[in-house]
């Protein structure tokens, strides 16, 4: 049952609700003449990136954005691949740029990654990028996607300033841990960053107002590590078999044991539906900031 008072938080309405901004400030700057651009380059024929890079793809053209989508072979040298980046680089008609991961294990990806214009580095890996963040210069830069989107939900709940609380990261890699306790820094809160080397993590999240779970461990967040009332963000996404079910039969969980959390949370993501559509829609809010930056007009706010 859940805690009476637990709010689950749906992803998926503020998503909708950041993209109809999106939406809203294209088209005003079509007025203009002025088209977001994004382009999606995609190296090898793996089915899960496939569909990732479809899904951007088709959520760019509901935004209005112009759509490239470039399709290199598994076997396409890194010398050409960052041709292509170099050529998007310079092409004035794209203003964001993606490199679907993972690459090849020919490529180097940090090469690859750093070869992006840090002004078209709408994913936010670019060390450029990744030094505004880290310095609390966010109007100049990109944040990762994933973490961006996760604030906007801790933000809906706490408001712009987070004075007072304290936060806890569960996880320290570069796409959302590392970020994420930048951007919770940034508004104030104090927070402690926990990883698989951290001692006593269960005593860390009890003492937690704001809970951010990126590990990739299946519902290893447990209901009695929450504090109670506290605002529980799941990063995670495993699929995981159904032992009730017939043989194959899976399921989407998050790091956090949701059905024990919520009697203890005040607010929650779920997994599904919590920060994964988040991802996508700041991807494209990344995108139309990078038009607006580029053409000298405000940058929306979410």
């Amino acid at each position: 049952m859940r805690r009476i008072g637990c709010r689950v938080i749906s992803g998926k309405e503020i998503a909708e609700s950041v993209l109809d901004r999106v939406k809203a400030h294209t088209c005003s700057l079509a007025v203009d003449g002025i088209r977001p651009g994004l382009a999606v380059v995609i190296v090898g024929s793996d089915p899960a990136s496939q569909v990732y890079v479809a899904s951007k793809a088709k959520k760019a053209d509901e935004c209005g954005f112009l759509s490239i989508k470039h399709e290199l072979s598994e076997d396409v040298s890194e010398a050409k691949l960052l041709e292509v980046i170099e050529s998007l680089n310079f092409d004035l008609s794209v203003h964001g740029i993606l490199v679907q991961l993972p690459l090849p294990g020919h490529i180097n990806t940090g090469k690859v990654i750093q070869s992006i214009s840090p002004e078209k580095d709408v994913d936010g890996f670019h060390f450029m990028n990744v030094g505004r963040l880290g310095t609390g210069v966010l109007d100049s830069g990109f944040v990762p996607c994933t973490p961006a989107g996760a604030m906007i939900l801790i933000q809906r709940i706490h408001g712009q300033d987070l004075s007072g609380l304290q936060a806890v990261v569960l996880g320290r890699s570069n796409i959302v841990g590392k970020p994420m306790a930048n951007l919770l820094l940034t508004a104030n809160s104090t927070v402690t960053v926990a990883h698989s080397k951290t001692p006593n993590v269960e005593a860390l999240c009890r003492q937690a107002d704001i809970l951010v779970a990126a590990v990739g461990h299946p519902e290893m967040v447990r209901a009695d590590w929450i504090k109670p009332g506290a605002t529980v963000i799941d990063v995670g996404i495993n699929r995981i078999g159904v032992r009730e079910a017939i043989s194959g039969t899976t399921r989407l969980v998050g790091d956090v044991d949701f059905d024990g959390a919520v009697e203890r949370a005040g607010a929650i993501t779920p997994v599904p539906g919590g920060v994964g559509p988040m991802t996508i829609a700041m991807l494209m809010a990344n995108t139309l900031s990078a038009a607006c930056r580029a053409h000298g007009r405000s940058v929306p706010s979410y």
